[in-house]
């Protein structure tokens, strides 16, 4: 099991900038994707952003081209997302995923995990 520990969300006004950080607390954890996601209250999760394990390649929603960055710190195996010129449709639970691999040799296996999620709000 790979846990996953966000930070970073808060309360801002429009215009300004968060930084959300997620750390995977398993050494043997070898992702091959990391990203985030958002949920407003009674609606779907949405996919925002995600980087490669390698932090080479990354993708990212229509909605936060251009203001969203996403970046990884091997070494540390984490993963930012910087965003700029916040909105207030921005607003929701930001969710770390990460997809790849735990263990080594043998024991290894491939799964899915998810952060407990932090709170950004943006207001107008």
């Amino acid at each position: 099991q790979v846990q996953l520990v966000e930070s970073g969300g808060g309360l801002v006004q429009a215009g300004e900038s968060l930084r959300l950080s997620c750390a995977a607390h398993e050494r043997t954890f070898s992702p091959r994707f990391m990203g985030w996601f958002r949920q407003v209250r009674g609606k779907e999760r949405e996919f925002v952003a995600v980087i490669s394990g390698t932090g080479i390649s990354t993708n990212y929603a229509d909605s936060v081209r251009g203001r969203f960055t996403a970046s990884r710190d091997k070494a540390k195996n984490t993963v930012s997302l910087q965003m700029n010129s916040l909105k207030p449709e921005d607003t929701a639970v930001y969710y770390c995923n990460a997809d790849g691999v735990v263990g080594t040799g043998m024991v290894a296996y491939e799964a899915d995990f998810w952060g407990q999620g932090t709170q950004v709000t943006v207001s107008s």
